[in-house]
């Protein structure tokens, strides 16, 4: 039986990879995707969204609109890593069909309310505002969820010195949903950032000669507009690793979010050595087969349009 997942995302160049690999897996039930403020604003990431499910064939598929803010402070921009439009080289046609009236936070605990206990992944790409307020609204959807697939975090930063762009985005979010006892797996930038594509790598995709092909090779290609090398392929491992868990290694340990000092705000603490005394409350990957993440996206995307 497909495993039902919910995709919460803010797209996004590697989001919309990801979006893509989870739309060509049979081995998942997309219920549907919550877009939240991160990369672009909410607009912007509700729009992409609608854009990327229409192209894969898959305009069935709910989108909602979820949080426009972070709990604490104003979004930080990511336009200049992604591009105004948000998907780098890569156009899509405007979305023929408007995002669902309610709202992101609502559907989220909506969805888990009435699912089976430990029956819902949560695909988390973006910032975890939207996770949050679900939590924090409602604290029993908690049982409803079979893990949480984060990706997020490090032991270095690519915003700041100290923090990864998706945990500093929304920090105070980030520390509630560690908090919230939900199975967590953490996807972070250890493992993500050697994620980089080679014409080799992108050549198959090319070759598959569809439309969504097409618009994954766009994506995973140097971002000419931007005058930048490709992007890391940080979003498409969280669902390459539900896919696919023997691609990946890691180990439990104790998470936490660092969300006062204004030198490291939004860093990722992981106690490996379990010095802090805390039993721990997520795994976290270490190690990735690159290349067989990469011959696993060219091998679904095959099955798209």
């Amino acid at each position: 039986m497909p495993r039902p997942i919910i995709i919460d995302t803010d797209p996004g160049i590697d989001d919309a990879v990801a979006i893509l690999l989870a739309l060509a897996s049979p081995e998942f039930d997309v219920l549907g995707l919550v877009a939240v403020a991160g990369n672009l604003p909410l607009a912007a990431t509700a729009r992409n969204a609608r854009s990327l499910v229409e192209l894969a064939g898959r305009a069935e598929l709910p989108v909602y609109a979820g949080c426009p803010r972070p709990l604490g402070g104003s979004r930080i921009a990511a336009e200049e890593a992604h591009g105004k439009g948000g998907l780098g080289d890569l156009v899509l046609a405007p979305p023929r069909h408007p995002p669902r009236p309610e709202h992101g936070v609502f559907y989220l605990i909506d969805a888990l309310r009435g699912a089976e206990p430990s029956s819902i992944t949560l695909c988390a790409l973006g910032p975890l505002t939207n996770i949050a307020m679900a939590l924090v609204a409602a604290p029993e959807i908690a049982g409803g969820i079979a893990e949480l697939v984060v990706m997020g975090g490090g032991t270095h930063g690519n915003v700041t010195a100290a923090a990864e762009f998706n945990i500093y985005a929304d920090p105070h979010a980030a520390a509630l949903v560690f908090g919230s006892g939900v199975p967590i797996t953490l996807v972070p930038l250890d493992v993500t950032e050697s994620l980089r594509s080679t014409a080799e790598r992108i050549a198959p995709i090319r070759a598959l000669g569809t439309r969504c092909g097409a618009a994954a090779a766009a994506l995973l290609g140097p971002r000419q507009a931007l005058g930048k090398p490709p992007m890391a392929m940080h979003d498409p491992c969280v669902i390459a690793y539900l896919l696919k868990p023997e691609l990946f290694g890691g180990r439990r340990a104790d998470v936490a979010i660092e969300t006062h000092s204004p030198l490291t705000l939004g860093m990722t603490l992981i106690d490996w050595r379990g010095r802090g005394g805390q039993e721990p409350n997520a795994r976290v990957l270490e190690t990735v087969d690159v290349d067989g993440v990469y011959r696993l996206l060219t091998e679904r995307l095959a099955r798209l349009p």
